[in-house]
């Protein structure tokens, strides 16, 4: 079961990418304010997801794409607090969308297991 733990990860990050695509309006939304060319990040993000996604379901690239997602998930963090913070805009209770931010930490955790070298 271990063995298939990696393309989990990047088929859930390859369907969350492309979400970016097909859903970007609720991305906007999820944009803190003063972060410039909201859609473009949207998008890039997105590429971003799909790319690591992608790169780490392959023995080769899977250590450097676990560092990616590290890096990405430490990034769009942000988004995941503003978007609890203004639980009103999403009709959701704020107890919820707190409780989803853990969820980073355990993915992050996710992918520092790819990190090593043996991996």
């Amino acid at each position: 079961m271990k063995k298939y733990l990696p393309y989990v990860l990047g088929v859930f990050l390859v369907i969350t990418g492309i979400t970016h695509f097909t859903h970007r309006f609720v991305f906007l939304k999820m944009m803190p304010r003063p972060f410039l060319y909201p859609l473009q990040m949207v998008y890039l993000s997105g590429v971003i997801e799909i790319i690591l996604g992608i790169a780490v379901c392959f023995t080769a690239t899977r250590r450097i794409a676990a560092w990616g997602i590290i890096a990405l998930l430490l990034a769009i963090f942000p988004a995941n607090i503003f978007m609890a913070q203004h639980s009103e805009e999403w009709n959701i209770t704020p107890l919820l969308l707190y409780l989803r931010l853990p969820l980073q930490f355990f993915l992050i955790y996710w992918a520092f297991q790819y990190t090593k070298k043996s991996n």
